[in-house]
């Protein structure tokens, strides 16, 4: 019988994958990949965004459960390297998806305007 996960333990990995990101913003670019992207600058690390969420909407075109999860982790890896560029994290994203937890999604688009 497998464990459940602790929800704390995933986000601790979140929370140390951040850290790490931190770290590699300003390591040696011929050292880090972290680094090697954001010495491109933001567009560099936006176009990564945009090209990994694409191979997500591709990955689930095919049906390929695997590799959805694969691309969604890429995905997720890419947009806190974007945070971490911003001076944000896992965390603040955590903290905004709580304040809307509870909230009809319509009613938080209409919050929004």
């Amino acid at each position: 019988m497998s464990e459940t996960p602790r929800p704390t333990a995933d986000a601790d990995i979140l929370d140390s994958l951040a850290a790490t990101i931190r770290a590699r913003l300003a390591a040696d670019p011929g050292t880090s990949y972290v680094a090697s992207l954001a010495a491109k600058g933001q567009d560099a690390i936006l176009k990564k965004v945009a090209e990994e969420a694409a191979e997500t909407l591709l990955a689930s075109k095919d049906g390929d459960k695997l590799h959805v999860i694969r691309e969604t982790a890429d995905l997720w890896f890419h947009c806190m390297v974007l945070l971490a560029w911003h001076g944000a994290g896992p965390e603040d994203v955590l903290a905004e998806l709580r304040r809307r937890e509870g909230t009809s999604g319509i009613e938080e688009k209409k919050a929004r305007r």
